[in-house]
C-alpha cells in the first residue's frame, strides 16, 4: 500500500486507500488509549504525571515575556495611592455622563440606553449639534460628573467608545465591535437598580493595571449582593470582552448564571494623559501597526 495517496493517480483508489489509511490510524489510536487506560488504572500515579505534564500550548500561556508585568509590586501599591483614581477607592460616587457622537443614528440610540444601565450612577444626555467634547468635558467638570463617555459611530453602526475622567484625565478610546443587546440574547434576564459586582480578570501589565483601575473607577464600591448582578470586563489576547450575569441559586447547592446583557468587545486604541485633546494631548499608549511584531505579544 503506498505511504502517500496522492501518488495514486484513480481518483477513486485514491480516496480508497486514504480512507483505509485514516481508519487504522483511528484504530492504533483507540487502542493507545485503551492500553494507557488500563495502565493508569492499576497505578493511578501514572495518571497525575501525565496530567501535570499535559499542559496545552495557548497563545496566552507562550506570551511574549513583558517587563512591565505586575504583581503584588510595592511600587505599583504606591502608585494607585497618588495616581488619578484615588479618591473613586477611598469611597467617592461616580457620576457618569453618557453621550453620543453628532447627529447620532437610532442604533446608536438603542445601544446607549442598554449601555448606561451597566453603570448605577450614569446617565444619558443628547449631543447637540454645536457641542464639542471639549465643551462637553467643561460643561461636566461644572456640574460635578467624574467621568464623560462618548459612543462613537460608523454608517449608523456602534464602533468606538471614549472614556474621559473628570477633571484631569486621564482619556481612553477602544474600539467597539460584536455587539448583541439583550433582545438579541436567548433567554436574557431583566436589569434592576441594584449595584453590581464588578470582575476584572487578567489586566496585567502597567498599561493593563491603568485601564482595569479605569473601569473599575465607573461602579460605586458596595455593592449590592441583594440584586446577585455581576459585570465582568474579561482581557484575553488584548481585547476586552465585556459579560453581565446574575447568579442563581438552586436547591442551595448549585449556582446558575442568567445572562442579563448587553454583551460587547473593546480593544484599547490609545490612552491619553490628562482630558480629551487630539491635537496637543500627551499620549500615554497608542496602537500602531508596527507593535504588532508577534501573536505571542500583549499589552494589557
Amino acid at each position: 500500500m503506498p505511504r502517500n495517496p496522492s501518488d495514486i493517480k484513480n481518483k477513486l483508489k485514491r480516496s480508497e486507500v486514504a480512507h483505509r489509511l485514516k481508519s487504522l490510524k483511528a484504530k492504533a489510536k483507540f487502542n493507545r488509549r485503551k492500553t494507557l487506560a488500563k495502565q493508569e488504572a492499576d497505578a493511578p500515579e501514572l495518571k497525575a504525571e501525565r496530567l501535570e505534564k499535559n499542559v496545552p500550548k495557548t497563545l496566552e500561556n507562550m506570551r511574549e515575556v513583558d517587563e512591565t508585568l505586575v504583581g503584588d509590586d510595592e511600587e505599583v501599591m504606591e502608585e494607585e495611592g497618588v495616581d488619578e483614581f484615588k479618591e473613586y477607592f477611598s469611597g467617592a460616587r461616580p457620576k457618569i455622563l453618557v453621550t453620543t457622537s453628532k447627529r447620532a443614528s437610532a442604533n446608536v440610540y438603542e445601544f446607549a440606553n442598554e449601555f448606561v444601565s451597566i453603570f448605577p450612577d450614569a446617565e444619558f444626555v443628547k449631543r447637540g449639534s454645536q457641542f464639542e467634547i471639549k465643551k462637553i468635558v467643561e460643561l461636566a467638570i461644572k456640574r460635578d460628573y467624574t467621568d464623560v463617555i462618548v459612543i462613537n459611530e460608523d454608517r449608523k453602526t456602534p464602533n468606538a467608545i471614549t472614556m474621559i475622567h473628570l477633571p484631569n484625565g486621564p482619556t481612553a478610546h477602544f474600539k467597539l465591535s460584536s455587539i448583541k443587546l439583550s433582545k438579541e440574547i436567548r433567554g436574557h434576564g431583566k436589569t434592576d437598580a441594584h449595584k453590581p459586582e464588578l470582575i476584572l480578570n487578567n489586566f496585567s501589565t502597567r498599561l493593563g493595571h491603568t485601564v482595569g483601575r479605569f473601569f473599575a473607577a465607573l461602579f460605586p464600591h458596595v455593592p449590592e449582593f441583594k440584586g446577585r448582578q455581576v459585570a465582568t470586563f474579561h482581557n484575553q489576547r488584548d481585547f476586552i470582552f465585556f459579560r453581565r450575569h446574575r447568579y442563581i441559586f438552586r436547591d442551595g447547592e448549585r449556582c446558575d448564571l442568567q445572562e442579563l446583557g448587553p454583551r460587547f468587545t473593546l480593544k484599547l486604541r490609545w490612552l491619553q494623559k490628562g482630558t480629551f485633546d487630539t491635537k496637543y494631548g500627551e499620549y500615554e499608549w497608542m496602537h500602531k501597526p508596527e507593535l504588532d511584531t508577534s501573536r505571542r505579544r500583549f499589552f494589557l
